[in-house]
């Protein structure tokens, strides 16, 4: 299991920008497809943006155009540019693997997240 640690939340007003970074224990990360997932009050956790070991992205239809994933197999880090940050993008966000094949809603490690409000 990859330990990450994730940092960069904060409280921003709509329309505003942050960038969120999920720092993997081991250099193995590499060889991993990594998500962003995010969990609102009272709301399932979603992943909303993921990133293949080989640098495909994905995202949901809700952070697409407005969301960017990246990674930096360098450093064993991974980042999300939250830009034109709305209301309802607020939540708790965790980064972890994705798995293929895997469901990852059964996934029992995470890490401690990093809180985003987005203020109207």
């Amino acid at each position: 299991q990859v330990q990450v640690v994730e940092s960069g939340g904060g409280l921003v007003q709509a329309g505003g920008s942050l960038r969120l970074s999920c720092a993997a224990s081991t250099s193995i990360f590499r060889f991993y497809d990594m998500g962003w997932y995010r969990q609102a009050p009272g709301k399932e956790r979603q992943l909303v943006a993921w990133v293949t070991s080989g640098g495909t992205t994905n995202y949901v239809d809700s952070v697409k155009g407005r969301f960017t994933i990246s990674r930096d197999n360098t450093k064993n880090t991974m980042y999300l540019q939250m830009n034109s940050l709305k209301p309802e993008d607020t939540a708790v966000y965790y980064c972890n693997r994705l798995s293929p094949g895997t469901d990852w809603t059964k996934y029992t490690y995470w890490g401690q997240g990093t809180q985003v409000t987005v203020s109207s």
